[in-house]
């Protein structure tokens, strides 16, 4: 399935953040924004769960105080937020 991605990460570079997200094979767009890191990106995946923990594992190795605010946009219309690993609120079907 095809996500969406917008988040904010802080505590973390934008070189960090680029090769996480390559490690889900995503192109992305990261910029830096008043409090954090702002990315835009699309990503293939089972879940949005799935893809929120492996993106947030994958950053928290290089940086242990990373803080990732996530909403993950499926191709079947639903929205799910995340802070960091844990759901906030889900949108749609």
């Amino acid at each position: 399935m095809k996500f969406k991605l917008r988040a904010r990460i802080s505590r973390s570079d934008a070189g960090s953040i680029r090769h996480a997200l390559e490690q889900l094979g995503s192109k992305a767009s990261v910029k830096e924004g008043a409090e954090g890191f702002l990315v835009e990106a699309e990503v293939e995946g089972a879940s949005a769960r799935e893809l929120n923990r492996t993106l947030l594992s994958a950053l928290r190795k290089m940086e242990r105080r990373t803080t990732l605010r996530a909403e993950w946009s499926s191709s079947d219309h639903k929205i799910e937020q995340f802070f960091d690993y844990v759901l906030k609120k889900t949108i749609g079907n």
